[in-house]
């Protein structure tokens, strides 16, 4: 696997989004086949595993990492996230989103900040925390705040790296200046472009890019053409039955251009995204071993300049209809 550097943390090019393994996101799971996954992810070489403390109810999620990690702790960097699992008898406020719920509920209180770290660090029964995020800026809140608590854990030794998910080039650099920022993340794929002024900033700071949703939350496989009753994506308007039969047929061109070059459009997706630029990383999820396997193996592929122009040629086709998630 081809290793690349977050603000001076070294990750797999490819690593393991873990969401997916949860009930509630892409349907019904469970914990066996889930580990299995997990298993797979780092038997392949992803060993850059992102997870959330609110991914699943009461920290499911990041105990099912922790039980994959016994025995293998030091071979992974664990990520994680905090903000959106507000402790009970808590105030939260509201961010807005494009589902069709409208908004998460937000607190990045200072005070708040250890709380959510000790809890993370039970869930998955490690001694500290390799990448940290604060998983949406809080609007009650300014960033340095947030940031500045989230610098005391990496003095105290629960955490290494600090990262930003989902935040603005502006907020990105004034946490920066409080605390050194390892990673930002944010959403980036042939179906979401990141913001131009994100980019910049984080390439002028020295922050790599960790890229949420690299396959357009599995849109970008090719293979999306009905949802289940229990699949999240049915709040995102970009996945109604209408709109997702006109974008399936809008990517056809990118789906017919992966067959030329013999990939799937999956490893497309995820070889075109690591040749945007080369601190950017993708944690693509999946539930299926042969998926996992197919998704690392996009890391050997290079894409040559030619190649490159017929895929921006064909991505200028590709109009998405509903709006974005965030």
């Amino acid at each position: 696997m081809r290793t690349r550097e977050l603000g001076g943390l070294r990750v797999p090019a490819i690593g393991f989004g873990a969401m997916v393994l949860s009930p509630g996101v892409y349907g019904d799971i469970d914990d066996d086949r889930a580990d299995k996954a997990i298993r797979a992810a780092l038997d392949a070489g992803a060993t850059h595993v992102d997870t959330s403390d609110a991914y699943g109810a009461d920290g499911h999620n990041e105990r099912l990492v922790g039980r994959a990690l016994r025995g293998r702790r030091e071979e992974v960097v664990v990520a994680t996230k905090f903000g959106l699992a507000v402790p009970e008898g808590e105030s939260a406020r509201a961010f807005p989103v494009g589902y069709s719920f409208g908004e998460l509920r937000v607190n990045g209180e200072a005070r708040l900040v250890r709380r959510y770290a000790e809890r993370s660090l039970a869930n998955l029964g490690i001694d500290a925390i390799d990448l940290y995020y604060a998983h949406y800026p809080d609007p009650g809140v300014p960033i340095e705040e947030t940031a500045g608590a989230m610098g005391e854990l990496v003095r105290d030794g629960l955490v290494r790296h600090l990262g930003l998910s989902n935040v603005t080039a502006e907020q990105l650099r004034r946490a920066h200046a409080v605390h050194p920022i390892a990673a930002v993340q944010s959403e980036w794929s042939m179906w979401r472009p990141i913001d131009a002024g994100l980019l910049a900033a984080a390439r002028e700071l020295g922050v790599g890019i960790v890229a949420w949703s690299p396959l357009g939350n599995g849109f970008l496989t090719g293979s999306v053409r009905a949802l289940g009753e229990d699949d999240f994506r049915r709040h995102a308007p970009r996945f109604s039955a209408e709109n997702l039969a006109a974008n399936n047929d809008r990517y056809a061109p990118v789906r017919d251009l992966a067959v030329d070059l013999g990939v799937t459009p999956a490893q497309l997706a995820l070889a075109w995204l690591l040749h945007q630029d080369e601190h950017v990383v993708a944690i693509p999820g999946s539930r299926t071993p042969a998926h996992i396997e197919e998704n690392v193996a996009a890391t050997g592929f290079t894409l040559h300049a030619d190649t490159l122009s017929r895929i921006d040629e064909a991505l200028a086709g590709f109009e998405v209809t509903g709006g974005t998630l965030l």
